[in-house]
């Protein structure tokens, strides 16, 4: 594999970067390759027919599943191989989410075992802890949950009010509070559990199921993944052996937030696989539909939904694997000693904290997007329960809650990036401060070199200089006040999310086009004009609600007219390149890429 150039988290947005930059999924080695098919063949086998099955919630069903997975490696993709692992890099991590994106409750389940489950143990655990606890949740011996949430603490998690109390000999602490909404809470045999000790200290403990003072409440009956564990965790002087405490006193927060950080990219893949799967519902049902005699995939407005249905997985897919790639070069720069440090590993993860939660939020509003108009495609029927495409809306809905709400994420998009600028992380303040004299001085054609996506360039170019054109305006007349201002901050963040989404199709498009061909790239090049014509009314219309609310009269004027120069671009044929798309959907009944 070429070395790709690694970029600082959020430095996106101030640089332009090159097609061989980055990874797409055109680049996937036969290694992963393999890697998918076995997960994909593990999905299709025990989960993809078997949706009622997998909502009985049988335990003994769901403990065969995951030992099932851990004979295939399913369990441990990204964990070291000297404490149990498979040692497979990120991007192979990701494959095996998309996989189980198709497998529905239980692909729930799995990602919180795989993820949130059993990483705070591998990053923050010592060795005695790893090496006990570790190899079953590898095999699937034992299930793993995660137990942050409470009834007054949801995304306000410091604001935990579940206690830890040392006993009086010093062996054991006392737990004592209740969690709720655990996922895989009721078939869970190690779960990691925080508490403040003496109310104060913030703090992860690893706790079994079997400690004296452990129960569980009643299954929650939830709108979708119906098939997957929901309880409460109710701790009643639940006694916790002192070496059970992970990581250290009063160091809860950075097990949470570094946990969260790879949850979101994990499930922004999981999003690409049931997207895909939905995606191809929807093709094969309008391929077998009649209504006025045809084939409802031959009317236009069909083929058009299908259309912008694929070309919103391309982007979540391009933007996934790029972002796993990335993570898994910033590992590259680590010591041997300090990959044995899962400290160190949380560390570099965190660099990109911006990046997996637009992975999160764009991607569980693109699924939510694709299940809605998978739904609207089987008409009637989408309403009944039998043809199961209202299962696939129900269970996608979860997604913009789960890893931190879509609103809390859209809040440390932006509020994370201002602190890394003030940190001087990267040079965001300075290129801000000059943006508006680069504006200025903005030739007419700002694109890359003249060819078939030189427009598109451009547009990625415009759409950068307006973001940080209203990130200039912000922080002259609303940084005082910003953490009120909480419009301003989501608008910042849909600029910022849509930015990094259409980059990643675009330099995946323009990889494509240098490997295949302009011709044989055609639906790579379609989704990414279409997609750019759609997306800079958009940004436009963010800016401008920045603009109005910062700025009135001749000075909202000039900015106005600065945003009208720099978003002058042509107008692509999106019909046109929208059927072309939807030909494939409708020919090979799956998604086109």
């Amino acid at each position: 594999m070429l070395q790709r150039t690694i970029f600082k988290g959020g430095e996106f947005l101030i640089s332009r970067i090159q097609p061989e930059a980055v990874f797409t999924p055109e680049d996937f080695t036969n290694e992963h390759k393999m890697i998918v098919k076995a997960a994909a063949d593990f999905v299709k086998q025990e989960f993809a027919d078997h949706a009622e099955i997998i909502e009985e919630k049988d335990e003994t069903k769901v403990r065969k599943w995951f030992q099932m997975a851990g004979e295939l490696g399913l369990n441990a993709a990204d964990i070291p191989e000297e404490i149990g692992g498979e040692g497979m890099d990120k991007i192979s991590a990701c494959l095996i989410s998309e996989a189980m994106g198709g497998a529905h409750s239980f692909g729930a389940s799995h990602i919180c075992h795989t993820g949130i489950g059993s990483l705070p143990i591998v990053l923050f655990g010592n060795e005695s802890q790893k090496k006990k606890y570790i190899p079953k949740l590898c095999t699937g011996e034992t299930i793993g949950a995660y137990c942050l949430t409470e009834s007054g603490a949801g995304s306000d998690a410091l604001n935990s009010r579940t206690t830890a109390t040392l006993s009086e000999d010093g062996t054991y602490y006392l737990l004592n509070g209740e969690k709720i909404f655990i996922t895989n809470g009721a078939w869970a045999d190690v779960l990691t559990v925080f508490a403040k000790v003496d109310g104060e200290q913030f703090t992860g403990f690893i706790v079994e199921k079997g400690f004296e003072g452990f129960s569980t409440g009643s299954e929650e009956d939830k709108l979708g993944i119906r098939g997957s564990s929901t309880v409460s965790v109710i701790l009643n002087n639940c006694k916790v052996p002192v070496e059970n405490v992970l990581f250290e006193i009063g160091q809860g927060h950075k097990i949470a937030f570094n946990v969260l950080n790879i949850g979101r990219y994990k499930l922004g893949a999981s999003t690409v696989g049931s997207a895909k799967m939905a995606l191809a519902k929807a093709a094969r049902y309008a391929n077998e539909r009649e209504q006025f005699g045809k084939k409802i995939s031959s009317f236009a407005i069909i083929r058009s939904k299908l259309a912008e249905m694929a070309i919103k997985t391309y982007m979540t897919e391009s933007l996934v694997y790029r972002l796993a790639a990335t993570i898994d070069d910033k590992m590259g720069t680590l010591t041997e000693e300090e990959k044995k440090s899962g400290i160190e590993m949380a560390r570099a993860i965190e660099e990109y904290s911006v990046e997996c939660a637009i992975a999160k939020v764009y991607g569980s509003e693109t699924l939510d997007y694709v299940v809605d108009e998978l739904v609207q495609i089987y008409g009637g029927n989408g309403y009944i329960v039998e043809f199961g495409a209202e299962r696939a809306y129900r269970d996608s809905r979860i997604n913009r809650i789960f890893e931190g709400t879509n609103e809390i994420n859209r809040l440390v998009i932006t509020g994370t990036l201002l602190k890394n600028a003030m940190k001087g992380t990267i040079p965001f303040l300075e290129v801000v401060g000059k943006v508006a004299e680069r504006i200025q001085n903005r030739p007419p054609e700002s694109g890359g070199p003249m060819g078939v996506l030189s427009a598109q360039e451009g547009i990625l170019a415009a759409c950068k200089d307006l973001f940080l054109y209203s990130s200039d305006i912000v922080a002259k007349k609303l940084l005082g006040n910003l953490q009120n201002d909480q419009e301003v901050i989501v608008a910042l963040s849909d600029m910022i999310i849509q930015i990094y989404a259409m980059e990643s199709g675009l330099l995946r498009a323009q990889k494509a086009i240098d490997k295949k061909g302009e011709k044989n790239a055609g639906l790579h090049v379609a989704a990414v004009k279409a997609y750019f014509t759609d997306m800079l009314p958009r940004m436009a219309s963010w800016a401008k609600s920045i603009f109005a609310f910062a700025e009135q009269g001749d000075e909202l004027a000039g900015h106005l007219a600065v945003l009208d120069a720099i978003t002058r671009y042509p107008v692509e044929n999106t019909i046109a390149l929208k059927r072309v798309i939807a030909d494939k959907v409708v020919k090979t009944n799956k998604y086109p890429y």
